[in-house]
């Protein structure tokens, strides 16, 4: 296994450890809390957070094993999405660290057993093609830069609510 593919999943891995200790302490109502309620500028709670992520997830596995993508844009829980603060738009906080956890270990399991020309898989979304056209631009961008902002908006709103860093 390459250096940069051991890296990459160093960081992942991370990310599945991380992740779950952000939400461990919170319950089903605490994960669709808005600090600052604007509907027109909600903030990204847990819940959203991780369904959103869980969309994406998919996409990593896709792009190492070269298949098509589904355009992930307008999904329910899309980059076009808002968070709500109604519960039951959500999967309960088990499932989506259910969801997250065996996501990431999937991924996991695809890179160990990939070489280098992972690298070089063209990515099978049109609107993408542009951007982020291989692996080696569109899995450091969706696995690193997209997810690590994510879990970032989550450590925050964790101190927005008055809460301990993990």
């Amino acid at each position: 296994m390459s250096q940069a593919i051991q890296g990459l999943l160093f960081c992942w891995k991370n990310n599945l450890d991380y992740a779950p200790k952000l939400v461990a302490d919170l319950t089903d109502l605490q994960m669709v809390a808005q600090p600052a309620a604007d509907p027109e500028a909600p903030s990204n709670h847990p819940a959203w957070v991780l369904s959103h992520l869980n969309v994406y997830v998919p996409i990593v596995a896709a792009i190492i094993e070269g298949k098509e993508i589904e355009d992930p844009k307008d999904h329910v829980f899309g980059m076009t999405s808002k968070p709500s603060t109604d519960p039951s738009i959500y999967a309960s906080k088990s499932d989506l660290l259910n969801e997250f956890v065996s996501g990431h270990e999937r991924v996991v399991s695809l890179l160990e057993s990939a070489d280098d020309s992972v690298w070089t898989k063209p990515v099978k979304l049109a609107r993408w093609e542009t951007e982020t056209p291989t692996a080696g631009i569109a899995l450091p961008y969706l696995m690193l830069n997209h997810e690590n902002i994510h879990l970032g908006q989550l450590s925050a709103w964790r101190r927005i609510q008055g809460m301990p860093s993990v």
